[in-house]
């Protein structure tokens, strides 16, 4: 099925499609956080305007590549204090992306071998899930630049912790065969709710599905609506007030320079 983004957006609540190469694998061309977006560069105009038209008011939209790919959400890890980049990212990538962020967010090239930064670390605005076998230095950049709590984990018996879980600082959503006792220990870490379920009509590929940041929700078109449900559900998007979410992050950011 041709690639179309379906959108869980709690202002419009509503879903839209479009096509970017025949790949429903959104969260692999796309990095979302509460401070900025990222979309892969060149791909099809349509995709970046979905972006563009649901977060433009509240946080930068960039198209960008790294390393000269567009794979840009298995790359990198970032949340609203930074953005971690492999060390395949250019000069010129990197420069690119600190003049386009926001002046708050730190933007750091790591010398990582396990460069698939995306698929070995997720994390929210407070903590950090990781490959087992990352850096000793890898995570210390992670703890310094993104400002959370590291925590080397698998994900139901999964290392690439990055691919197998999406969360935010409302909810996260993890791979389906993570057990009960699992779950427990990762909501704990996380402090919040957990949910076992798929994208994309079964996958269990969480991340490379779906990217989420705490008022919106972006889903591969081939996302079922009980999926949808789901997902819907255990990330709050009913509940949440994003303009009162962005204000607070821009009060608090004030203050920070206070």
């Amino acid at each position: 099925m041709c690639f179309q983004l379906l959108i869980c957006n709690l202002w419009m609540r509503t879903l839209s499609g479009i096509q970017f190469e025949n790949n429903c694998e959104i969260g692999v061309f796309s990095k979302l956080t509460n401070a900025y977006c990222l979309v892969a560069i060149g791909g099809s105009e349509n995709f970046y305007s979905a972006f563009e038209a649901e977060l433009a008011d509240a946080i930068p939209v960039v198209k960008t590549s790294i390393g000269g790919t567009r794979i840009i959400g298995r790359l990198c890890v970032g949340n609203k204090n930074g953005l971690l980049l492999p060390h395949t990212t250019t000069d010129q990538e990197l420069q690119h992306l600190r003049n386009c962020l926001p002046d708050q967010v730190v933007v750091q090239r790591i010398d990582e071998r396990l460069s698939a930064l995306g698929n070995c670390i997720a994390c929210n605005d407070h903590v950090a899930l990781t490959h087992p076998d990352l850096d000793k230095e890898t995570e210390e950049f992670i703890a310094d630049v993104l400002g959370v709590e590291v925590f080397r984990q698998t994900i139901a018996g999964n290392i690439l912790v990055g691919s197998y879980c999406a969360f935010s600082n409302r909810g996260g959503l993890v791979h389906p065969h993570t057990s009960v006792e699992d779950l427990d220990e990762l909501s704990t870490l996380l402090q919040v709710p957990l949910v076992a379920g798929t994208v994309n009509r079964g996958s269990e590929v969480i991340a490379a599905g779906m990217t989420v940041n705490d008022w919106t929700a972006f889903c591969g078109s081939d996302t079922t609506a009980t999926e949808l449900s789901v997902i819907e559900s255990v990330f709050k998007l009913r509940e949440g007030q994003p303009t009162a979410i962005v204000e607070d992050m821009r009060k608090s950011l004030i203050d920070s320079y206070v």
